[in-house]
């Protein structure tokens, strides 16, 4: 009867024993490796955001568009060396933010965005805009 509960018992101390503890210097290396990638950081990452970074990242705008780079629309700093940074062409890029289009980039279209009021797609363009002096 004790050999019943015998094989049971060190199946599960086995168990155990491959599942939990570890080293601890492996771990503190692996996430110290992880801690330390800054790679794909921002060199501006400590600074505050602005209203228009904030709307930014709360939307799916870097799903097609990155900082420096053309991913599936234009870089925000290409749209940023294109247009002149005035009331103007803020008004027209919020506009195109809303109802979206196609044509000045290329053939891919960008969808509208139509849950994006007039004064968030404006704040967004002026960050956008601001690009081009750094």
């Amino acid at each position: 009867m004790k050999k019943r509960y015998l094989a049971p018992f060190v199946l599960s101390a086995l168990f155990f024993a491959a599942c939990g503890g570890g080293d601890k210097a492996a771990q503190t290396t692996s996430e110290t490796e992880h801690a330390a990638d800054n790679s794909m950081v921002s060199p501006n990452a400590n600074k505050p955001l602005t209203k228009g970074q904030e709307l930014m990242a709360q939307s799916d705008c870097k799903t097609c568009h990155k900082e420096e780079m053309k991913l599936v629309g234009p870089s925000f700093k290409d749209i940023a060396g294109k247009y002149p940074n005035n009331d103007e062409n803020v008004d027209k890029l919020a506009d195109k933010i809303i109802k979206g289009g196609s044509g000045n980039w290329g053939e891919v279209a960008m969808l509208p965005h139509t849950n994006v009021s007039k004064d968030d797609a404006k704040e967004m363009v002026k960050y956008i805009l601001s690009l081009s002096a750094n």
